[in-house]
Formats: C-alpha cells, structure tokens, sequence
C-alpha cells in the first residue's frame, strides 16, 4: 500500500510548519521511526551542510529520535551503497529546497530514488519543501531556466507553485497556459498538504492556504480542509 507525501510551500523548519511535520511523523510510524534529511537541492551554492543540520535539529526538536542528514549530493552519491542504504531505512524522507533542476536531475534514475519510491510504496512518507516539492510531481517549473520540466511523477497531472504567498503566485497565469489539464498547487510558505483525507484527498497543515488552479480556476482551501486535486 503506498504511503502518505507531505507537500510544502518553503520556509521549513520554522514553527509554523510543526502542525504538518508533527503529522508526517505519526503517519511514518511516531518519534522512533527513521527521518533521513535530503540536502541535495542546497548542494549547488554549497547550502546543504547547514541546511541539512537546520533539518536534523528540527526534528529532534520535534521528539524523533532517529533523524539524520544523508550525504546525497550529486549523481555519484545517489547511486553510492551507503546513501541507497540510508533512505532504505527511512520512513520518512524529507527533501529540503534550494535547486529544483539540479534536485530532480540528481534523482532521476538512481538508485537512491528507486530506494524513496520502495520507502513511499511500502507505506512510507515522501516529504518535499519547494524544490523538493515541486519535483515529486508530473511537472515543474525551474525559473533559472524559465521552463517548464519533466517532474519525478509521484503526484500525476499536477505542477506545485512554492511560496505562493510571496512570489510563486506570479507564476500561475504562464503556467496554466503551458500546461492545460494539469493542477496548479500554490502553497503558502510554512503550509503543507498531506494526501491523508479521505478517499485519498488532500488536507491543508498550517497558517496559510493552498490555492488549487483547475483550468485556470483559483479555488483556496485553509488549514483543516480538504480537497481532491481534480478539482473536485
């Protein structure tokens, strides 16, 4: 049975997000379950060690017992046994931000990404803040090239605008005249969406909002509702 992805809209590891990664936890199986941090995304402008302890200390801060920072920093290390064998362990794996291009090229086809897709169809949890949300679905868009790419596909026939609230909303309009039939998915900075509702629906964690555009319609859901991606 497939697990549970948690999307987030960026600034993670800040207060406001515990409401979600508090949930994460207990659908990956409570404190003692595994967390394994991905700092790949942070790795371009040489982020991903400070990134990377940002992410352990918030979840020991959060009671997990087993959290660690996973060395996966380019292709090599996504093939490398140790890394595969780290995320194999893992219940929840957490991708951080930073660089959704060089992020989604890192995985593609590796092995360290074969590993997080047994984790997540073993009843795991996948989570991704920004970057890191953006590539787990069908389509995303890298604004350091100004186009749009060919995601990871956990989340089929949708593309997630980060940081909705500040500028990820600029994108909307571009992106729903190059990709009709897909769902836009602005979230909110310190806001995330699990799929845990019912029948496999979405429901909003935190503060702020996730704006669905369903052909081009913009529908807000807050903290506590749910919602179906295809519009319904």
């Amino acid at each position: 049975m497939n697990g549970y992805l948690l999307l987030a809209g960026g600034a993670e590891f800040g207060g406001d997000m515990a409401v979600a990664d508090r949930r994460a936890i207990t659908l990956a199986g409570g404190p003692d379950a595994p967390i394994a941090i991905i700092p790949t995304a942070a790795a371009p402008d040489n982020n991903h060690a400070r990134a990377g302890e940002n992410g352990r200390r918030w979840f020991a801060g959060l009671g997990v017992r087993a959290v660690s920072v996973v060395p996966l920093l380019d292709a090599t290390s996504a093939n490398a046994t140790d890394v595969v064998d780290a995320v194999r362990r893992a219940r929840l794996i957490y991708l951080l931000g930073g660089f959704p291009h060089y992020l989604e090229r890192t995985l593609a086809g590796s092995q360290a990404w074969q590993a997080m897709v047994m984790v997540y169809r073993a009843g795991g949890v996948i989570a991704g803040s920004s970057a890191g949300a953006m590539v787990l679905c069908e389509h995303y868009y890298d604004p350091g090239r100004g186009q749009v790419e060919t995601g990871l596909g956990l989340v089929p026939a949708a593309c997630v605008l980060p940081h909705h609230n500040t500028f990820g909303r600029r994108w909307a309009a571009d992106l729903a005249r190059q990709l009709p039939g897909v769902t836009l998915m602005g979230i909110d900075e310190r806001v995330g969406m699990i799929n845990d509702g019912p029948a496999g629906s979405w429901q909003v964690y935190g503060p702020g909002a996730v704006t669905r555009y369903h052909h081009g319609q913009p529908v807000s859901f807050r903290g506590g509702q749910t919602f179906q991606l295809a519009g319904t």
